[in-house]
């Protein structure tokens, strides 16, 4: 058999660039090497492109790259393959599907696939618009919103404009949502520029940290002593779900610090929660996936109080796959093991591949009337 050639593409200039590249190694140790040819795609914090096979790890030495032969994806459908550009007389490196593991800013926002669409590229995951929907929280909330499916309330607007008039947004949230609230910058993940605010000096702090990461401010009302619970949503048309996840966080609230570094955090799989509620949640997922126009993968968050309300909190396009992430630990507490899960997400991106090129992208027009 041939084998496939995955590009495995990780780093980036995103605020997640660390978490990306633990996530690219973790893929890349697991993939099965008798059916896969793997491609280290790394992309520096200042967007430099290299495909070297120690690419993770100079990545995050921080090594100078300068010197090493730089490589890009070229938005031609003609190549579909990694083209070096420093020496034109090395071979391009065919591409058969990519696998981006790049969390956040320009790689799960829809931009990056965008460049695979134009290069006629199989790959993992959601689709541009799919991507983009799925990583701003405000346009992800208003839909969801639109569909029934409960959201935490909450207020939004341009940070610009509250640098204007600040005491007029800080009013409205406190009538609105009053406190605790917590403030997000809407296009981040792993909650980086997130803040939980108990008053309005902290509020105005927050809102300040959150402006750092977003034109766009998120400020949404606390939901009073949550249950985090997490499930995996794995497929294109007909998607499955996983069992349920509990994260205990270590801080007040599941943080960057919480998530990654201090390793105190604590995860339940599955979370022990009544079988008819379990039901409910798992639908509300499978819809949600549709609606967000979702493929590939998701991993989706909920926010449950004791009373079995429930509130869909966020929507994870590429989810964390470092040896502690609850996407690949849920697949695995449901029956299907890490290698599987990447052989089945390679085997959807394929397929899909193969439902869109039977679309036509051209129309013959009865007269050659743009010629006059």
């Amino acid at each position: 058999m041939t084998k496939i050639k995955v590009g495995v593409l990780f780093g980036g200039r995103s605020a997640e660039h660390e978490v990306s590249l633990v996530s690219a190694a973790s893929i890349i140790k697991a993939l099965d090497q008798s059916k896969y040819d793997i491609i280290p795609i790394g992309i520096s914090k200042e967007g430099r492109w290299l495909s070297t096979a120690n690419a993770i790890q100079l990545l995050k030495e921080h090594s100078s790259i300068e010197q090493l032969p730089e490589h890009v994806l070229l938005p031609d459908p003609r190549k579909q393959s990694l083209v070096n550009i420093t020496d034109a007389n090395i071979a391009s490196q065919e591409i058969d599907v990519i696998f981006p593991v790049i969390h956040g800013t320009f790689g799960e926002d829809g931009t990056i696939q965008g460049l695979f669409e134009l290069a006629d590229i199989p790959y993992v995951g959601a689709g541009v618009l799919g991507s983009a929907v799925g990583m701003d929280k405000v346009v992800s909330k208003q839909l969801l919103q639109l569909a029934k499916i409960p959201v935490a309330k909450g207020v939004w607007f341009l940070f610009s404009e509250f640098t204007s008039n600040p005491k007029k947004y800080i009013a409205e949230i406190e009538r609105k949502l009053g406190y605790p609230c917590f403030v997000k910058p809407p296009n981040q993940g792993s909650s980086v520029g997130i803040s939980k605010a108990h008053n309005r000096k902290e509020l105005a702090r927050a809102i300040d940290l959150a402006g750092n990461y977003d034109r766009k401010i998120l400020v949404e009302q606390a939901i009073k002593s949550p249950r985090e619970i997490e499930l995996s949503v794995l497929g294109n048309d007909d998607p499955k779900v996983s069992v349920p996840g509990e994260i205990i966080p270590s801080n007040e609230f599941y943080d960057y610090d919480a998530k990654y570094v201090d390793g105190k955090s604590a995860s339940k799989i599955p979370a022990k929660l009544p079988k008819a509620l379990i039901k409910k949640i798992q639908a509300t997922a499978l819809r949600a996936y549709k609606i967000l126009e979702c493929t590939g993968m998701a991993r989706i968050d909920f926010l449950v109080q004791r009373n079995g309300k429930f509130y869909l909190n966020e929507i994870n396009t590429i989810p964390g796959f470092t040896s502690i992430s609850m996407y690949p630990k849920l697949w695995e507490a449901t029956g299907l093991s890490y290698p599987d899960v990447l052989d089945r997400l390679i085997q959807l991106a394929l397929e899909l591949h193969v439902q869109k090129k039977k679309l036509k992208t051209f129309y013959t027009p009865k007269s050659d009337w743009y010629k006059t």
